[in-house]
């Protein structure tokens, strides 16, 4: 990937200011807005540079929750709170913060790698793999010709994740009946070897679609100019060692929605079957008002 404004590397490197104290910047985009899994990247930055004193510990969940939206065009400070070292834990709060307010908060819990008696996880869902689902393959299908321009840009965009949707029909206006759809991401550029840069990555990455899970039972996609879609929050549990440059299978689902919110729920696998990260995020999907 050439380096542009989306670098990934570049979004996720903060300046530190002081003590407990960070800056990071936005790209220069045309979105009103700034990205929920920027924010989510950037802060997870912040608490992880704050426990480098604390030999093998890596963030293992995070709980944030999105209270205003950030202003892409200014620069966000992140403070961070050490709440706890303790002898296998340690735990940050973060507070993200535009204009004087706070706009988001997560706390990280960090945690060594461990041995344990107890080791089980679900089984992959059997997908096509990402080479089958390229923007050259998908363009041979019948209905390529068919789709919304805005939709075949997304294929082509100078963007920081990869994206290869697996239920193409669902941007024709098809129902996903069970709600259950499937997305290989990956970061566009590779990464430096660092552990928790990889962890800072795919939790940028997990933001991407989540809420459409919600959207596919009624045939319908977040690129809807008729919804208002947004985060209210977002938990996020890491399992096993993965690297984000290479493709992982994200398995989402909605199981309820009701009263202007719907919940969505992810499964992020490595392609041999590895259940590395699991994701749950509640949002607003509103109907514009005529």
């Amino acid at each position: 990937m050439s380096k542009s404004l989306f670098d990934l590397i570049s979004i996720l490197d903060l300046e530190q200011l002081e003590v407990n104290l960070f800056r990071g910047s936005s790209p220069n985009t045309d979105w009103q807005r700034v990205f929920g899994g920027q924010v989510i990247g950037q802060a997870m930055v912040a608490a992880c540079r704050t426990v480098e004193g604390v030999e093998g510990r890596l963030p293992h969940s995070l709980h944030c929750y999105f209270i205003l939206p950030g202003d892409p065009k200014v620069p966000i400070i992140y403070q961070v709170e050490r709440l706890r070292d303790g002898k296998s834990y340690s735990t940050r709060r973060v507070t993200a913060i535009q204009h004087g307010n706070a706009i988001f908060s997560i706390m990280v819990s960090f945690h060594a790698e461990e041995e344990s008696a107890f080791d089980h996880q679900d089984r992959m869902p059997d997908v096509p793999p990402p080479e089958k689902l390229t923007a050259e393959e998908v363009s041979k299908q019948p209905l390529f010709k068919e789709m919304p321009e805005f939709i075949r840009r997304y294929y082509e965009m100078d963007r920081p994740i990869e994206l290869r949707p697996v239920e193409i029909g669902r941007y024709f206006g098809q129902k996903v009946d069970d709600g259950r759809i499937h997305i290989w991401i990956r970061t566009a550029a590779k990464l430096p070897d660092d552990p928790a840069l990889h962890l800072c990555a795919l939790a940028y990455a997990s933001d991407f679609s989540l809420l459409d899970a919600i959207m596919a039972r009624y045939g319908r996609t977040l690129f809807d100019k008729r919804m208002m879609p947004a985060s209210l929050d977002h938990a996020m549990w890491f399992h096993r060692p993965f690297r984000a440059d290479e493709w992982l299978l994200y398995a989402q689902d909605s199981p309820n929605a009701r009263g202007g919110r719907g919940l969505s729920r992810g499964l992020i696998f490595k392609p041999d079957g590895t259940l590395v990260a699991s994701v749950a995020q509640e949002g607003s999907v509103r109907e514009r008002k005529a």
